[in-house]
């Protein structure tokens, strides 16, 4: 598709509570970070790859793309993170997906992209039949200040802003187990168990990553 350049940003910035408190991202699945799991299925839509993360740094600069933090303290939520990615981004577009949605659709970005054009809004989001998934999400970069003034306002709802906005959904009902998500270990070990998972896992960031990874929790 005829586009501009898109950035996009894997939200990792959380507390993990139902995952007791173990930074999300990290967690592994078929041997491999959920985090780059998302990385790997985003990449390929986008011009740019941005991680926003709070803790654990280092370890995922070691996927191989910047690592933003929040701009906005005490753990803001998803628009914090993507506060961060609109004012670091260097595209005019930003995707936003979060970090626990291992097999979010290819062609997401796409869908999102034909419908922000198309209808000439400022935000496209991705539903599911009737259930909204507000973290999937495609902007302007434009919105930085709105977002800003309304995270300063003590808004953290995605909803709530999005109400603000020029937004439009984006139907995914052909796509709805693509946005699986992982909240808590149990979840976790439900996925792990669904068969295929590729086999075979590059000897590179994974495996640099691996044994950090399983170590990361945090005292709240």
């Amino acid at each position: 598709m005829n586009r501009p350049p898109i950035s996009g940003v894997v939200l990792a910035g959380g507390l993990g509570r139902r995952m007791g408190g173990a930074d999300k991202g990290l967690q592994l699945l078929a041997g491999k970070p959920l985090a780059q799991w998302v990385v790997e299925r985003l990449r390929p839509q986008v011009d740019e790859v941005l991680i926003n993360a709070n803790r654990q740094i280092a370890v995922y600069a070691g996927l191989g793309y910047p690592v933003i933090s929040d701009r906005v303290p005490g753990f803001a939520g998803p628009l914090a993170g993507l506060h961060a990615a609109l004012a670091s981004a260097t595209h005019p577009l930003v995707a936003c997906v979060p970090c626990d949605s291992p097999r979010l659709p290819a062609d997401l970005v796409e869908r999102l992209y034909h419908a922000l054009a198309s209808q000439r809004c400022d935000l496209t989001l991705a539903r599911t039949c009737a259930q909204r998934q507000p973290v999937f999400c495609l902007c302007r970069r434009a919105l930085l200040p709105h977002l800003t003034q309304f995270l300063h306002d003590g808004g953290r709802q995605p909803g709530l802003w999005y109400s603000t906005l020029n937004a439009s959904e984006v139907a995914f009902d052909d796509e709805v187990a693509a946005f699986c998500n992982i909240n808590t270990p149990d979840d976790l070990a439900r996925l792990a168990g669904e068969a295929p998972w590729p086999e075979g896992t590059s000897a590179s960031a994974a495996d640099q990553l691996q044994p950090l990874a399983a170590r990361c929790t945090h005292s709240r």
